[in-house]
């Protein structure tokens, strides 16, 4: 990560130093979190950006039809995926905390290891088999994912967290956003193997 480009002219915003649109977002995210994290104060520098990933965020948790849990397991794979240490810090506070997600599913999926529930383990598969083969699943891969109680329109969902997360890790990337102290007991590093 010490080679990446790092964003260096845009502050990370707060309600104090923001204006206009990008304010009343972040006005917004303090009224629903009680707090404005970090990553937020990032994207607000573009509020078109911000305003992508907050409504595109809200629609898969709201319209998509996943559990709290399968929500979780679908945004931590994407986000381990692409090695955002910030929304895997996040995602698994959320986990833990809001969407009383198992902790051996997300530690699971922390570890690149296997989920031991079979139903979360072939979402997790293959929203890592969307991502890895860039949207084009074979019919064997639809198939297991159908078998395990998922539908044609559950792949549109992941389609949705896949967008609305690379939006978030692509940000953090070039930020290089620390993760707020409320997410610090689940930092998360990538393994080198």
């Amino acid at each position: 990560m010490s080679n990446t480009y790092r964003i260096k002219d845009v502050p990370f915003l707060t309600i104090e130093t923001a204006t206009g649109k990008a304010r009343s977002l972040l006005e917004s995210a303090k009224k629903q979190m009680g707090f404005t994290p970090k990553m937020y104060g990032a994207m607000a520098n573009e509020p078109a950006l911000y305003e992508a990933y907050s409504s595109g965020y809200a629609a898969f948790r709201q319209e998509c039809g996943f559990t709290p849990i399968e929500q979780e397991v679908i945004f931590l794979v994407i986000s381990r995926w692409n090695e955002c240490h910030y929304c895997m810090a996040a995602h698994s506070f959320v986990a833990d905390k809001m969407s009383k997600v198992p902790p051996d599913v997300t530690d699971a999926i922390r570890d690149g290891r296997p989920i031991s529930d079979a139903k979360l383990r072939a979402l997790a598969e293959f929203t890592r088999i969307m991502l890895e083969k860039r949207g084009r699943p074979n019919e064997a891969d639809a198939q297991a994912f159908f078998s395990a109680g998922y539908s044609e329109r559950n792949i549109l969902g992941i389609i949705l967290a896949i967008s609305v997360k690379t939006i978030s890790n692509y940000a953090n990337h070039v930020f290089h956003t620390p993760v707020d102290e409320v997410f610090a007991t689940r930092v998360w590093e990538m393994a080198q193997a």
